[in-house]
């Protein structure tokens, strides 16, 4: 310890830069950390990190100061490497050949996996590395090498030498030595097998005094190497020969373990909104830009729906109107909106839904709420844009967990003629199973409507939960005068010209002066109206205004995932809508609240905010995790965000004048030096650059485009500057570390010292003395392979050389110029600049993003949306349970649960319930098919209620109960 603290205390720049080298490729692989995700691109960067740390570590000298020389092994277990590829290729080649001729079993016949063989050579040549780290390649002159073979191996472990075996485990050294003789050591010399002589490797002599002629004993590496070899061909023998893998049966614990493993449920992730790599958003992009320019204004599904609706005059159409539930003395219904996000956020609201009852313990009472008999869901069906896969796996698949469809349904299966009633029905008021009603959203408009009408209008079943419903938007005459109007307001925040002649006409001859509706859209017209500082909606606010004149009590809404609840001020003159309701939290990732906590103003009336959830503190808070976990969340951003500051720096490389830096003593010189430096490159990009300009004009110009256009133009590029200005700077100055560790290393002639195959010219000066091959056998590989053994060394070598091609490279256009290089040398140098660049840029750039948007939420109330799509937050999930009671009252629950299990398990009461073939899963008692790996996490656990009011009809004196208390 006290000759590490002094080599410590002489090397401490070189410590320094250890840790700040494995800081950053910390931080660029800590998404990776603990954890498996199953997209290739982490797996590419599991192997890329990999790949240019040990290319960045074995280059410096701390490691070899201690002892450690990174070089033999890395050199070494390439060389295992490909050996043992070429090796085993060969033996497969060999096997299947003998398949075709039918010498062996037919078994033998199926391939293997080329990543198998890659993984079983990786996992030979890390143990044969390993042994040499500890015990070398030498080789022990012995006199009888086959009695040391039966006299010392396991010696230590007789019992007579059981104290002597104590001692040597004290002293550590003798220990290892005792290990490397005796259970590494080969089995014995080349002479001992005359067959062989000429076919294996030599150990490295080593002997006290004057040794008496070279060494013939076998290679303990090469040994090893061909004890791993030979129990893989003969594993593989037995295994492909005899059938016994395919046919041998799994031990109880095996099979227990793969039966627990399949009995998990195969929900999505949350959609990465931030991912540079994801073929969706580029679809969602294209289909959102598609949708704009090509229908809006010009073709509407709606208008499509009203052409060929069968219907002349109004509120008498089938295909619009449903009454089928207008006679029940009460109902129960819920509203929901914006699900098909993760997996287990949807599920979690679904499996809520499904439930019999839900029970709510209170201080005093046990709440009881049965399930509703109608499901209404506000619009965005599935993410992040509608299509036959994102509609089955996001959308369908959660519910029919939560609640099966009818054993006899297909999923293929086109309803013609809706409704399409189960068995023994035969009209749908004598259904009493749960219904649900859907209108769309603005990520189901994305395809022109295509999905949602293949989905939803022409398939009968969500789960247990029957669809009747034939068009996007719908008219439900409930019980007690209640009335339910699903609007669709497609890409143009309105309702059509149609659609407002059926509900116009509707209000003229169905509703009476004292019946009361309550208005469904897919967004909060009031918040964004607000927000945006716009006004939409104008037909939608004439049919409320003009035709219902105070009758829509309340108008709930999706889009917004939160919920909100705002009630009307008691004033004079007529209130055109009495409560507000914003619930998106079906399982779309979570919006914040406190952005909208100073609206008050609708339809010229004030309104107060009586519910919140997130509370506007705790939705600032969660703000904070776009600084803390925004690459984290969104670790697929490093594509764009890497390529990005390489380009703003583009120009700067190489930076072959940095005396001033590395020259003083004093530390606030070097930092001075330092600063103005990175001023220098700032001023020398606006000034000189080409490339590095073109990607500063082409960022700012998105930036001022990503600030929301609330904002007048100045404002809008102030912050795009300042925005722009923070990466470049942030660029700039991790350019300029990064030379400062290369300039500092070639001064130690660290690099730039060997050429372009450094390590692979090192290895072949010191393969001879370590690995002796007087039978030339390297020498007949490389004849028998053409070349190609020693060339796929050699270019794989060269890969971890990176640093070294790039030193080599600098220094050539430090002296010469970049004019003095090829082509393809600029290529070379530039690329493997941007190897590291791009490791070292990632974290940098998803912080400062990642603060950006921290700031615009909680300082300016900016990017609700894109700064909390980035956080990814499942947790904070609600639905909206509704009862017209006996008296006419509407009484509204809203339940949440605040965290959203991540695993689950098959539900015990599910499982164990007889179920009867042609039983509709709603009579069952246990409808779901998962519940919460942990009990105490379970959504029937954890669910409360975070608001409740009731609605008076008209004829009623009061005109609020607001949180169980009744106001006039």
């Amino acid at each position: 310890m006290l000759t590490l603290i002094e080599k410590l205390d002489k090397n401490i720049k070189w410590w320094s830069m250890y840790a700040c080298l494995l800081g950053f490729f910390y931080f660029f692989s800590s998404p990776f950390i603990g954890k498996t995700i199953k997209p290739s691109y982490s797996n590419f960067s599991r192997w890329y990190i990999a790949w240019i740390l040990v290319a960045a570590l074995y280059h410096l000298p701390s490691f070899q100061s201690m002892g450690v020389d990174l070089r033999m092994n890395l050199s070494l277990f390439l060389s295992i490497y490909i050996s043992s590829i070429l090796f085993l290729i060969v033996f497969h080649i060999i096997f299947i050949g003998l398949w075709y001729l039918g010498l062996v079993s037919r078994v033998a016949g199926r391939r293997p996996a080329i990543l198998t063989i890659l993984q079983n050579c990786a996992v030979i040549s890390i143990a044969c590395c390993v042994v040499y780290s500890h015990c070398g390649n030498r080789a022990m002159l012995r006199a009888r090498p086959f009695e040391r073979k039966s006299t010392n191996w396991f010696s230590f472990w007789k019992k007579e030498e059981r104290n002597t075996w104590l001692a040597k485990f004290v002293r550590m050294n003798e220990l290892k030595n005792q290990v490397c003789s005796s259970w590494f050591a080969p089995v014995g010399s080349a002479s001992d097998y005359p067959l062989l002589s000429k076919w294996v490797i030599y150990g490295e002599l080593a002997c006290n005094g004057s040794c008496p002629g070279s060494s013939d004993e076998i290679s303990p590496i090469f040994s090893l190497w061909a004890t791993f070899i030979g129990l893989y061909m003969a594993h593989y023998v037995v295994e492909r020969s005899t059938g016994w893998a395919l046919t041998h049966p799994l031990s109880v614990e095996e099979y227990e373990n793969r039966k627990k493993n399949q009995m998990k449920p195969d929900f999505l992730d949350m959609v990465p909104w931030y991912a540079g790599t994801s073929a969706d958003l580029f679809k969602t992009a294209f289909d959102l830009l598609v949708s704009v320019t090509l229908f809006v204004g010009r073709f509407d599904m709606r208008m499509m729906q009203a052409a060929m609706s069968r219907v002349h005059e109004g509120a008498q159409q089938d295909d619009l109107l449903y009454d089928h539930l207008s006679e029940k003395e009460d109902i129960w219904f819920d509203f929901m909106a914006d699900t098909g996000d993760g997996g287990n956020s949807s599920y979690t609201v679904a499996r809520l839904l499904a439930q019999p009852s839900i029970q709510i313990t209170r201080e005093d009472s046990v709440d009881t709420l049965p399930r509703g008999d109608l499901l209404l869901i506000g619009g965005d069906l599935a993410y992040p844009n509608p299509s036959g896969f994102t509609y089955e796996k996001r959308l369908f698949s959660p519910f029919e967990y939560a609640l099966q469809p009818p054993a006899w349904y297909k999923n293929e299966h086109i309803a013609v003629n809706k409704p399409e009633l189960p068995e023994g029905v035969s009209e749908l008021k004598e259904y009493d199973g749960p219904q649900c009603f859907l209108i769309p959203g603005n990520h189901d408009w994305f395809d022109g409507l295509n999905t949602f009408m293949r989905y939803i209008c022409h398939k009968s079943w969500l789960g247990g939960w029957f669809m009747p419903q034939k068009k996007s938007y719908f008219a439900l005459q409930l019980p007690k005068r209640w009335w339910v109007f699903g609007l669709d307001l497609s890409l143009h925040n309105d309702i059509d010209v149609y659609q407002f002649k059926f509900f116009s006409e509707l209000v003229k001859n169905k509703i009476g002066e004292n019946d009361s509706v309550i208005v469904m859209t897919h967004e909060p017209q009031w918040l964004l109206d607000w927000y945006w500082n716009d006004i939409s909606g104008q037909n939608v606010s004439h049919l409320i205004c003009d035709y219902l004149k105070g009758r829509c009590k309340l108008r709930i809404a999706g889009d917004m995932h939160h919920y909100m609840r705002h009630s009307c001020v008691p004033s004079e003159g007529q209130v055109h809508v009495q409560h507000l309701l914003v619930n998106g939290c079906g399982g779309a990732f979570l919006h914040p609240t406190h952005v909208f906590s100073n609206f008050n103003k609708f339809y010229g009336k004030t309104y107060e905010c009586k519910a919140a959830y997130p509370s506007f503190h705790d939705s600032s808070r969660i703000a904070l995790g776009n600084i803390l976990k925004f690459r984290k969340k969104n670790w697929q951003f490093d594509f764009i965000g890497g390529v990005i500051y390489f380009i703003l720096v583009f120009s700067m490389f190489p930076q072959c004048k940095l005396d001033h830096i590395l020259q003083g003593d004093l530390f606030s010189g070097h930092l001075g030096s330092f600063f103005g430096t990175v001023w220098n490159g700032f001023v020398y990009v606006l000034e000189h650059s080409f490339i590095s300009l073109t990607g500063v004009v082409l960022l700012l110009i998105m930036a001022i485009a990503f600030v929301p256009s609330k904002l007048s133009r100045k404002r809008r590029a102030i912050i795009g500057i300042v925005h722009v200005s923070a990466h470049l700077a942030a660029a700039l100055i991790l350019m300029l570390l990064m030379e400062l560790g290369l300039e500092t290393c070639i001064r130690h002639k660290l690099l730039a010292t060997s050429g372009y195959h450094s390590l692979y010219q090192w290895y072949r000066a010191v393969e001879s003395e370590h690995f002796p091959d007087p039978s030339g056998l390297r020498a007949r590989m490389e004849q028998w392979t053409f070349g190609l053994y020693p060339a796929c060394i050699k270019y794989l070598m060269s890969a971890f050389d990176v640093p070294e091609v790039m030193a080599v490279t600098r220094s050539t256009i430090c002296k010469n110029g970049i004019q003095s290089l090829s082509r393809g040398g600029a290529i070379i140098y530039y690329a493997s600049v941007f190897l590291y660049f791009w490791v070292f840029s990632t974290p940098v750039v998803s912080l400062v993003f990642g603060s950006y948007l921290y700031i615009c939420i909680n300082w300016f109330h900016l990017h609700f949306d894109e700064a909390f799509s980035s956080l990814r937050i499942a947790n904070y999930k609600s639905f909206t349970r509704f009862h017209i009671n006996c008296d006419g009252d509407l009484e509204v629950f809203t339940l949440a649960v605040d965290k959203v299990p991540r695993e689950w398990k098959l539900d015990a009461g599910w499982d164990g319930e007889l179920k009867q073939p042609q039983q509709l899963s709603h009579l069952r008692k246990y409808p779901s098919k998962w519940s919460a790996a942990a009990g105490q996490q379970d959504p029937v656990n954890t669910v409360r209620i975070i608001d409740q009011f009731v609605i008076r009809p008209n004829e009623k004196p009061d005109f609020v109960s607001s949180n169980g208390s009744v106001s006039r």
